[in-house]
């Protein structure tokens, strides 16, 4: 089953008290917008906790990063998350 990159999301961060963070709850237009930005921009303690919900699904962090990586991800990674992989 093909996964829909384009649906609407919602992030939902990793609520860690020992991380000082401004990220917070955010909706974005696109899975794929949601998925990068998860795997890019939060510190890895906040992706572990942090879920995506899509069309009433929720991805885990575990779910999100697959999602990053296979193929079909729509967007251009960043060259930090390429060099890591």
């Amino acid at each position: 089953m093909a996964f829909n990159y384009n649906a609407p999301a919602e992030l939902f961060p990793s609520r860690n008290r020992k991380i000082a963070s401004r990220v917070k709850y955010r909706r974005f237009d696109r899975a794929a917008d949601a998925i990068r930005f998860a795997v890019e921009e939060l510190p890895e303690p906040l992706l572990l906790g942090a879920y995506i919900e899509i069309e009433e699904n929720r991805l885990g962090h575990k779910d999100i990063r697959a999602l990053y990586e296979s193929e079909s991800f729509p967007l251009r990674k960043s060259v930090k998350q390429t060099v890591d992989a």
